[in-house]
């Protein structure tokens, strides 16, 4: 997402340094995970490529290592997005600075080799998503063609098929163009598991902040921007062809950002930035959304952000201006959030924005701490969801980091996994 209108092995051992971490085990079999972190140079102003940076997430302690090689270049300028595939050999990486989409391929000790980069048809790609099955990936681009900073206007979601090979075909035509025209400052993009619906969150104003990415003068709102923020709904073909859902674009707050699907595709849920609140659908036949009644949800200052954990129990959001990240538990039945008694974790670092939990066992948190150079990480207790300290966070990161996403690495499920802290 770009915050800018807001204001997703086999190591050797010579690699088994230390790295200013405190880790003491790193062979392969600690391994869970290999988190990846888009980040930008930490001094500001400064221009060039940005990079993503690759790690081991270790199966104990929940530290990070850094892989060697590491930080490997993004291919672009201000990487802001990242998603991996589902079969954890391709990732793709969004630099909203030279509107592009860069496709690597993940090796299996977690080095990352870069395919091809793609240019969108609109400018400044924020938001990534990609289908459960690895063959569509769904770009989110801020303007559409012919717009900008300097002359903005409505923003386009484009679809791409994903071949065997991770890598990406011609857009799929929606209406005669290789795109689908949204509202205005599109902010997030989701797409359901069974990969029948697309939703994106339409802010359709801008607030500044002071996180990468950064502009210098925030784009003026046109006059043809709805005066609130709506989510853009849209059936999914086998093939990528986007058909608008009755009823879209739906209410959605003030200034919707964050956006996820629940597992078992009926709920949605978005982040209201500006009224620090947690907005919950449940998704109807053919993909309409109705609102609960007993929302929203109050969350930390300044969310903008969130994911859903694997056991799809425990939803977590990250507050930007509060330096948290708000929990919640999921109502099986209702989708309804409630606050765990801890309310919230401490980031140690200013500026949260993307936040994942791992994908082999569920049990550690990341979140990308963008106004310092930190990647902070919480132990989750699986059987209450209470967010703990993981000793030695947070881990320095190269640059200012914009986003994190994470693999399995071996032959791990899901599951309940004894936890010392918060207990």
């Amino acid at each position: 997402m770009k915050l800018t209108k807001i204001g997703h092995g086999l190591l050797a051992v010579a690699a088994c340094l230390l790295l200013g971490f405190g880790i003491t085990s790193c062979s392969p079999s600690d391994t869970i995970d290999y988190l990846f972190v888009t980040s930008n140079s930490a001094t500001a102003g400064s221009g060039g490529n940005g990079q993503v940076s690759s790690y081991h997430v270790d199966s104990q302690s929940g530290a990070l290592s850094e892989v060697a090689g590491s930080p490997f270049s993004s291919q672009g300028v201000n990487p802001v997005a990242e998603v991996a595939s589902p079969n954890q050999q391709y990732l793709y990486v969004a630099n909203q600075g030279s509107n592009s989409i860069a496709e690597f391929i993940i090796g299996s000790d977690g080095q990352l080799s870069f395919g091809t980069s793609y240019s969108t048809p609109g400018s400044e790609p924020v938001a990534l998503a990609i289908n459960s099955t690895g063959t569509l990936l769904f770009v989110l681009d801020y303007y559409g063609p012919g717009f900008s900073d300097s002359s903005p206007g409505p923003g386009i979601l484009v679809v791409y098929p994903v071949n065997t090979d991770g890598s990406l075909g011609t857009p799929v035509a929606s209406g005669g163009q290789s795109y689908t025209t949204l509202q205005c400052f599109p902010g997030g993009v989701a797409v359901s598991p069974n990969g029948n619906y697309a939703y994106v969150s339409n802010t359709n104003s801008v607030i500044v902040t002071t996180s990468p990415p950064t502009t210098a003068t925030p784009p003026a709102t046109p006059s043809t921007c709805p005066n609130q923020g709506t989510i853009s709904g849209f059936t999914v073909s086998s093939s990528g062809v986007l058909t608008s859902i009755p009823g879209s674009p739906f209410s959605a707050g003030t200034t919707p950002t964050g956006i996820a699907v629940d597992l078992t595709n009926r709920f949605l849920y978005t982040t209201d930035s500006v009224q620090n609140e947690l907005i919950v659908y449940q998704i109807l036949g053919g993909g309409t959304l109705d609102p609960l009644t007993n929302g929203p949800f109050a969350t930390g200052t300044f969310p903008v952000n969130l994911t859903i954990d694997p056991r799809d129990e425990y939803l977590y959001v990250s507050n930007f201006n509060a330096s948290s990240i708000s929990e919640f538990t999921i109502s099986q039945s209702t989708g309804q959030p409630s606050a765990l008694s801890s309310s919230s974790f401490t980031s140690h670092s200013p500026g949260p924005t993307c936040v994942v939990v791992d994908p082999a066992i569920g049990r550690f948190l990341y979140t990308s701490d963008s106004l310092d150079v930190y990647v902070q990480a919480g132990e989750l207790n699986p059987n209450t969801g209470v967010l703990s300290g993981v000793q030695n966070s947070p881990f320095k990161t190269p640059g200012r980091p914009t986003c994190v996403a994470a693999v399995p690495h071996g032959n791990h499920a899901t599951q309940y996994v004894s936890s010392t802290a918060g207990s």
